[in-house]
């Protein structure tokens, strides 16, 4: 790999970065990689084109899952196959199909899940923690 190509992403790569959908953006940016230094820029200032693709799409699929509180597995489940628009989405929030409200409440019962066991996995350590320590100062006494 050269130096050159280190410095420079594919535009696919740019898209998921900058969180917008490929295919919706100027052909001059689906044409050409993007530098660090471009893609910096972008982020800082961005120009009308992606400030308008941020705010009413289409939105690729992870951000579609993310706006609607659930998991990309969960869109699938749904149908939903497509990118969708900012107004798509919102129609979605405001008239939820039954689908959508249990998929949420999956994603709601797996967060908190995931949440459970990271705080178990950290009462364990400061247990084993604190258990090593006094180990080591019954050494020294």
């Amino acid at each position: 790999m050269t130096s050159a190509n280190s410095q420079s992403m594919k535009p696919a790569t740019a898209a998921k970065k900058l969180g917008i959908y490929l295919p919706a953006t100027p052909q001059e940016f689906q044409d050409s990689a993007i530098t660090r230094a471009e893609f910096a820029e972008l982020q800082a200032n961005a120009p009308e084109w992606l400030a308008e693709l941020r705010r009413t799409g289409p939105h690729p699929r992870p951000v579609v899952a993310q706006k609607l509180n659930i998991s990309i597995g969960g869109l699938a489940r749904g149908g939903i196959t497509d990118p969708l628009t900012t107004a798509q989405i919102s129609e979605l929030l405001a008239n939820p199909p039954q689908w959508l409200v249990v998929e949420r409440a999956t994603h709601a019962a797996v967060r908190s899940e995931a949440k459970r066991i990271k705080e178990e996995a950290a009462k364990k350590a400061a247990a084993k923690e604190a258990k090593a320590n006094a180990a080591a100062n019954r050494g020294r006494g």
